[in-house]
């Protein structure tokens, strides 16, 4: 291929990218519950979009026998998104953005890799 093809194909994927602090800002922006129930109104609402995502996956399994086709992924997708956007709330209402936990749990998946700790519970293995 041209080279030209390459560095459009490179400039429409970067378009298409969003950075986590850029989403932060703009979801944020559309965040409407009251601020005396920060971190407890995210929190019950992240289960209560994770149990929709549980849901559709439940009923694919059930109606479809486990197949996923592309319109169950985008409904899973769409869920997905409620899912982030409920993560990010309640990461900005406890202080942090969500780069930062990005980086906290590559961090904490490595150390438990390097340690043969991936398997097994407990927070702190």
């Amino acid at each position: 291929m041209k080279e030209w093809i390459f560095k459009l194909i490179k400039r429409l994927k970067n378009d298409l990218i969003m950075e986590f602090k850029e989403y932060q800002e703009q979801a944020l922006s559309t965040a409407v519950y009251n601020r005396r129930w920060s971190i407890i109104y995210p929190a019950l609402k992240l289960s209560g979009e994770a149990g929709e995502v549980s849901e559709k996956v439940g009923k694919v399994l059930r109606d479809e026998q486990g197949i996923f086709l592309d319109e169950k992924r985008l409904e899973l997708a769409k869920e997905l998104g409620d899912v982030l956007w409920y993560i990010n709330a309640l990461a900005h209402d406890i202080g942090y953005d969500l780069e930062t936990i990005a980086k906290m749990n590559i961090e904490k998946l490595a150390s438990r890799k390097e340690r043969d700790m991936i398997h097994g519970s407990g927070d702190n293995r």
